[in-house]
């Protein structure tokens, strides 16, 4: 094996190395973002929001985590839940071209891609 396959070799372990802590902290943190806002919910007894009404856009959601409102704080952790794969594509992509598959950085930004047009769309 060549030294360059080697060197290749290596620096894609250490992103995958890498990937998974992101993924693993990105889950741990989403998770603890949630508990955070369940057990305000369980000491205050409401969710900072009239009726069954909650934020539903990013600035909702800083804003009332920024109040201390637990339904915010809540939505806060699942919208870090739903970012960690996402960040996990953006880091593919730079793996892509750090290895210089240009095939696969063009299915992956099309991915990305994909993803953000249903964030936008799935909005409504």
């Amino acid at each position: 094996m060549s030294e360059k396959k080697a060197t290749t070799r290596e620096e894609m372990m250490a992103v995958e190395i890498v990937i998974g802590k992101i993924m693993r902290i990105g889950v741990f943190l989403a998770a603890t973002v949630m508990i955070i806002g369940f057990a305000m919910l369980m000491i205050k007894g409401t969710s900072g929001y009239p009726g069954n009404s909650f934020p539903t856009t990013l600035s909702g959601v800083v804003s009332g985590m920024s109040a201390l409102k637990p339904y915010a704080w809540m939505m806060g952790g699942i919208y870090l839940l739903i970012l960690t794969p996402v960040l996990r594509v953006v880091i593919s992509i730079y793996a892509f071209i750090k290895e210089k598959d240009y095939l696969y950085v063009k299915i992956t930004s099309l991915v990305l891609l994909i993803l953000i047009v249903s964030f936008f769309l799935g909005h409504r």
